[in-house]
């Protein structure tokens, strides 16, 4: 291997942000080890990950189920163990390295914090909430900061959710021209338990949270192009540690988030959508209304105090840029 050769690892490089960040780094010229579904390194092979993890500079874990689906219970078992397993595994890796990373980055999710309509999650005055998303984001950050690794900086990447060519930005413009773009408004449905607690201490009261938004729940969002360069930002800043929110620094609320859509795709009306409407709309796609009514309210304290530049920061001009590639 030559001195000058820069070597990074990507775990999960099959999904969306995962093909982003692989053409980003090789673009650079780095040689990039995939761990995963066809890559250098499998899961059930830890030998073929310490290789992997061996003399790289960077990882970064984008490893886990996607929660674009129904929470089944295993659904919600794989969506835990995906996340919490591959993470482990990585940490053991880098452990046992007799040339461990310089930085270790894993995804978390912005979920993590509690509905809030009232002001915005911090990394520094966020408030956890409960539940199952936030169980999930819990166990994954624990798993990351376990243990001992003093040659090895670890971040959290707690991510909202994330416009590109992934499921959520496909599913937001289904919306919409559907002709169900209008608000999302919470409310009554029937009492199930999808969103219970999980993992080593479940948080919550088992039933599923009802709030009174009017479709005024905030929106966090971030365009991938953003994603990937705040990665390649926080790979330099050897200040920065601990958990990151990478999210725009303007949310939006549901309301501006679906007439924007509205008027990308040229749809003339959007129905408002009230839980009993969007429950059974729902199943049928195979996904959960939680990802439009939870209010996620976050913003990138850290990052902007260390002086990142977005490159997409408002919400119309980034909706603009995905849609063609949805």
């Amino acid at each position: 291997m030559a001195d000058t050769e820069r070597i990074a690892v990507v775990a999960g490089a099959s999904g969306f942000v995962g093909r982003a960040l692989v053409r980003a780094l090789e673009a650079e010229g780095r040689t990039v080890r995939t761990i995963g579904r066809g890559g250098h390194a499998r899961w059930d092979d830890p030998a073929s990950i310490a290789a992997a993890i061996d003399g790289a500079d960077l990882v970064v874990n984008l490893a886990g189920k996607s929660v674009n689906c129904r929470y089944t219970d295993p659904h919600r078992d794989e969506i835990l163990r995906s996340r919490v397993d591959t993470t482990r595994a990585l940490r053991e890796a880098i452990a046992a390295s007799a040339r461990p990373p310089r930085v270790w980055m894993n995804a978390s999710t912005a979920t993590i914090y509690r509905h809030a309509t009232d002001r915005p999650q911090t990394e520094s005055t966020g408030e956890l909430g409960t539940g199952f998303s936030v169980d999930v984001a819990r166990e994954w950050e624990r798993e990351l900061f376990a243990g001992d690794l003093p040659a090895t900086r670890r971040v959290a990447l707690r991510m909202a959710i994330v416009l590109g060519d992934g499921p959520a930005t496909r599913l937001l413009f289904l919306l919409a021209r559907l002709g169900i773009g209008g608000p999302q408004i919470d409310g009554w449905w029937f009492p199930h338990r999808r969103y219970r607690g999980i993992g080593s201490a479940p948080s919550g009261d088992g039933r599923a949270p009802r709030h009174r938004t009017g479709g005024r729940q905030r929106f966090s969002w971030v365009h991938i192009d953003d994603v990937i360069a705040a990665i390649r930002f926080l790979e330099t800043r050897d200040d920065i540690d601990g958990v990151v929110n990478v999210a725009s620094p303007n949310p939006s609320d549901n309301r501006t988030l679906m007439r924007t859509l509205r008027r990308i795709v040229g749809a003339r009306f959007g129905l408002p959508a009230w839980r009993f409407m969007l429950e059974p709309a729902m199943w049928v796609i195979r996904t959960e209304p939680e990802l439009v009514l939870k209010s996620r309210w976050v913003v990138p304290e850290r990052l902007i105090a260390a002086g990142f530049r977005f490159s997409r920061p408002a919400l119309l001009e980034a909706l603009q840029d995905v849609a063609p590639r949805r």
